[in-house]
């Protein structure tokens, strides 16, 4: 209860100061009853959805919605709080220089007029954040973008030479809305005439049930090579049913049923061979495995490995970008749960066994950032937590891609971060040839 009386008080604070704005530019009452209303709804309704929240057991889209108007509400009003205070602090200042040197009173109008000017630039500045929160929740989410890299690799085996791969990530099948929407995302992967279609995991949010509506739709994929999956951190059940082995083992015997019935081959730390004029490349999958200690560690290169040679052409899927090239830790632990397998093997650039490829997800781009690829920018808050958050990453001659997701998880838009499709055409030789 405390910390809901702290919320609040916070959130009145910041509202009332954001509020001299407004007063400073109008004196309409209509005005400000609009301003006041609007604030008590998305509070109300914030606290409606959040009062009682068990996660994993209750998140609907109504929670998300609920963040989505608070933030859409209050981070334009910090804009207005950081001009305002600025104001504030310069009013202040010269306030006191006035009374220190007992200049002219006028200057107090002077005063009262900058405050009004400040008031418009901040209003209209706040504007921007407000306007792209409401396109990512209405638009942006379905914002699909097709991004192509063609690798390069001395290795390749010949037949393979302009082989291409779509790769999808993070469904969230409990989040999504609009099956048109859908739909076309679906188109848009099928466009790409792929000869492999790699999912690599987050099929769901919480439970296996949340897919049961979109089977259909997921269904439509083609690939004329196959379509090949693994499991992520949200398909364990673990976010809903907790440490219960039962639940958890029906919920993944559900899961296993959803991939099959859109027709993907689950790679649960296994592998498969694609074949062509004799030659072939391994696709091999592990389930989940993560360097937080929060998240399932279950997925095992070794077993994934064990029935391929030396010297072949391997693609991985592995759901959490971090199995890439993490820093040696002790493994021989369970998280706090007491619910994952914990594996004893290094990461995917120190393994023996040659991985050309890694595909990853997990991460969204955290749905909210800043791209301009025409001028190398590349930025959102989730490289703090995941250096490799998004797009191609080389290292000793291993790639990897992290996929920024195709759908969304509890903030139900996309900014600046779009949904994405990755489409890879793999080339024999040297980059430079």
């Amino acid at each position: 209860m405390l910390r809901w009386i702290i919320l609040i008080i916070i959130i009145l604070v910041i509202d009332y100061y954001a509020f001299q704005a407004i007063r400073t530019l109008t004196k309409n009452y209509i005005i400000y009853s609009v301003y006041w209303l609007a604030s008590a709804l998305v509070i109300g309704n914030f606290i409606y959805y959040y009062s009682n929240f068990v996660r994993g057991e209750s998140f609907t889209s109504g929670h998300g919605y609920a963040i989505a108007f608070l933030f859409a509400l209050f981070v334009p009003k910090l804009i207005l709080i950081l001009f305002m205070f600025g104001e504030d602090i310069v009013r202040g200042v010269l306030s006191l220089i006035n009374k220190m040197s007992k200049s002219n009173p006028n200057n107090v109008a002077y005063s009262t007029s900058r405050r009004g000017f400040v008031s418009k630039i901040a209003l209209g500045i706040a504007a921007i954040p407000l306007a792209s929160i409401l396109y990512g929740i209405y638009q942006g989410k379905y914002n699909y973008k097709v991004i192509k890299h063609v690798l390069h690799f001395e290795d390749l085996p010949e037949a393979f030479n302009g082989y291409t791969i779509t790769q999808i990530s993070d469904i969230h099948s409990g989040s999504l809305e609009s099956k048109e929407k859908i739909s076309y995302g679906i188109d848009l992967i099928n466009e790409q005439n792929s000869d492999a279609i790699l999912f690599t995991g987050d099929i769901v949010n919480t439970k296996a049930e949340e897919m049961n509506k979109w089977i259909d739709v997921f269904g439509k994929l083609k690939a004329k090579d196959g379509k090949y999956s693994v499991l992520g951190n949200h398909d364990y059940g673990y976010y809903a049913y907790g440490g219960d082995v039962d639940l958890n083992a029906e919920n993944q015997r559900q899961i296993e049923a959803v991939h099959k019935s859109i027709g993907f081959d689950l790679l649960l730390n296994d592998n498969r061979q694609i074949e062509k004029n004799g030659q072939k490349i391994n696709i091999l999958g592990v389930e989940n495995w993560g360097a937080s200690r929060h998240f399932p560690k279950r997925g095992s290169l070794k077993e994934a490995s064990k029935s391929i040679g030396e010297n072949e052409f391997n693609i991985l899927m592995s759901h959490d970008p971090s199995h890439f090239d993490f820093e040696e830790m002790e493994l021989n632990k369970t998280d706090l749960n007491n619910h994952d397998i914990v594996t004893d093997e290094t990461n995917v650039v120190n393994f023996n066994k040659h991985i050309h490829l890694t595909l990853s997800g997990h991460t969204h781009g955290m749905q909210f950032g800043i791209e301009v690829p025409s001028l190398g920018i590349k930025w959102s808050p989730v490289k703090y937590r995941y250096p490799k958050w998004a797009g191609m990453y080389e290292v000793a001659g291993k790639f990897l891609n992290v996929n920024r997701g195709f759908g969304y998880l509890a903030f139900p838009g996309r900014i600046g971060i779009w949904p994405e499709i990755t489409v890879i055409e793999l080339r024999k030789g040297s980059k430079t040839a």
